[in-house]
């Protein structure tokens, strides 16, 4: 885990999606769904207001990529490569082997299982390839579909509650669970 290395970026493929690193080209798509009143409703964070703030976003990322602080892939559907939303890992925690998985999908496409087929690629990256042992999530409580999509794959709630937040609940997958 100390050894993690996203040179080269892993690009991940399932059968309909590719999960690709961002680029200043997904600007106008980055800021699409980080402008989505429906997607952010859930998010603690202030919406894109330009193209501008999208660019810094995909900026900011592509550091904390190179670093090696957090991975965040764009999903596409392969036979179009049209962007529909992203997936990543963050907050790792060495001396604890876990990191936080988030996801976000442009309302268009929910429903289609292009999130769950999404996530069953970066979470067995995540187990398999980074070799971690926990992965958590923070789903605000009105977040139903990412509840569901959490339990489908085994993540439990967890009885500690998200001390700096109480609208949300944490979930944890752990390596033997699966």
């Amino acid at each position: 885990m100390v050894n993690r290395s996203f040179t080269p970026f892993p690009t991940l493929t399932t059968a309909r999606l590719t999960l690709r690193q961002l680029s200043t080209d997904d600007g106008e798509s980055i800021f699409a769904l980080r402008s989505d009143r429906e997607i952010n409703k859930y998010l603690e964070r202030q919406p894109s207001q330009t193209i501008e703030d999208a660019i810094n976003f995909i900026n900011k990322i592509n550091d904390t990529i190179e670093k090696n602080d957090g991975i965040y892939w764009v999903i596409t559907l392969t036979n179009s490569n049209t962007f529909v939303g992203t997936i990543c890992l963050f907050s790792f925690l060495n001396e604890e082997n876990k990191c936080e998985i988030g996801y976000e999908l442009l309302t268009n496409y929910q429903g289609q299982g292009i999130m769950k087929e999404a996530a069953e690629k970066v979470i067995d990256y995540a187990f398999h390839t980074l070799q971690l042992q926990k992965i958590e999530a923070f789903t605000h409580n009105g977040n139903q579909q990412s509840t569901k999509l959490l339990l489908k794959f085994g993540f439990k709630k967890s009885i500690e509650a998200d001390k700096e937040n109480p609208d949300y609940t944490i979930y944890t997958l752990t390596n033997s669970d699966r």
